[in-house]
């Protein structure tokens, strides 16, 4: 599985609320550094995103995946559920093994 199949099953299963699939695409140490905390552990990230992440009403749209090998670089907009902007991001991932291991978003 290339990195941009992998990156885009990322947001479409936090966007459909499937964490099993989610749980997947993640690595057992995976980090995911936010500019507001840094979550480690696929355990760790699936509940927030599950269970503690503020808004949990939301869709990624993505304008660009930029692949190159093991690393990917997404920009988007996180929409709410009206369709209006919450803010823009760009997440670069490392992928090892056809899992996501390092996430680092940034937001504008």
């Amino acid at each position: 599985m290339n990195s941009e199949v992998v990156v885009r099953g990322y947001y479409d299963a936090i966007d459909a609320h499937d964490y099993e699939t989610f749980e997947g695409l993640l690595t057992p140490d995976v980090v995911h550094e936010r500019p507001d905390r840094t979550i480690e552990g696929r355990e760790t990230l699936v509940t927030f995103m599950r269970d503690d992440r503020p808004n949990k009403q939301t869709t990624h749209e993505i304008s660009e995946v930029a692949e190159n090998g093991a690393k990917a670089v997404v920009e988007g907009r996180l929409l709410d559920s009206d369709g209006e902007q919450l803010f823009a991001f760009e997440d670069e991932f490392s992928i090892a093994d056809g899992r996501i291991a390092k996430i680092r978003t940034r937001t504008r």
